[in-house]
């Protein structure tokens, strides 16, 4: 059974913006060499829009971010969305009933599945399908964007912490 994990690089005071939080080169080599060992990922259709970045080759790209999306690409993802027509190489669209969907990819594979964005963490949080929160707290307050739980706060368990690169720590929960 695969394990359903929402994670992303939040503030200190909550907010998560790829755009104004960079990765440090230790913290991209993480996110690449996780990303490498998913079996997929989820996302909403914003997230989706934002990670479509990586499907194409960018001239400025450093080796390391032609090895994240090489990684990106090459693992399945699937989007949830009730607007989108079609999506990108290598996703799948999911339309309708996003419990039945998600519960049917956690039955039929083994290994760990990505959650993207927190909207469709939320919706997946309340129907209990999220096995593990995964926050990378960073020196920053950015005092506005969207919050790491776009609802209330489900009772978690603290089950590790680890220190990620010079500047991150990843603080994991289960749901309590």
């Amino acid at each position: 059974m695969a394990k359903l994990f929402f994670g992303l690089n939040q503030s200190l005071d909550g907010y998560v913006d790829h755009q104004e939080i960079a990765s440090g080169p230790a913290l991209f080599r993480h996110f690449t060499e996780l990303v490498r060992g998913l079996i997929g990922s989820v996302y909403g259709r914003r997230m989706y829009e934002v990670m479509r970045y990586w499907d194409e080759d960018r001239p400025e790209w450093d080796a390391a971010r032609r090895d994240f999306a090489a990684a990106w690409r090459k693992q399945p993802k699937w989007v949830v969305s009730r607007t989108l027509k079609s999506v990108g190489p290598n996703a799948t669209l999911v339309e309708d009933d996003l419990e039945a969907a998600i519960r049917g990819l956690k039955a039929r594979l083994v290994g760990e599945i990505q959650v993207g964005g927190p909207e469709l963490a939320r919706s997946l949080t309340d129907l209990g399908l999220i096995d593990e929160y995964r926050l990378y707290i960073r020196p920053f307050v950015l005092g506005h964007g969207k919050p790491f739980f776009a609802g209330p706060q489900p009772p978690l368990r603290l089950v590790a912490n680890d220190l990620i690169g010079e500047d991150a720590i990843r603080l994991t929960y289960v749901p309590a």
